[in-house]
């Protein structure tokens, strides 16, 4: 049953399925799964990282360090890789 569970989840919930960007957590499993990374694929990596850090570090609070944090999740997970990287993010 659990195999089941697992092949309707990947079936129905997979970027293919509903048109999805390849995001940054891709290309990390892609790194994390032994395939090699092409040169822009690791600066945009790099540049998120950077981003993600400058912006958290810049938080005030315990609860918009949070809130934060969680939109950098949903970022990292279905933005588009290649946002990081356009001019605004190789200057962190």
């Amino acid at each position: 049953m659990k195999q089941l569970s697992s092949q309707l989840f990947q079936k129905f919930f997979t970027k293919k399925d509903i048109g999805g960007e390849i995001s940054i957590n891709d290309l990390r499993d892609k790194e994390f799964s032994g395939e090699k990374l092409a040169a822009d694929e690791k600066k945009a990596l790099a540049n998120f990282d950077q981003y993600r850090i400058r912006i958290l570090n810049a938080q005030d609070d315990e609860e918009t360090y949070h809130n934060t944090y969680r939109q950098l999740q949903v970022i990292a997970n279905l933005g588009d890789w290649k946002e990081f990287l356009k001019e605004d993010y190789n200057s962190l």
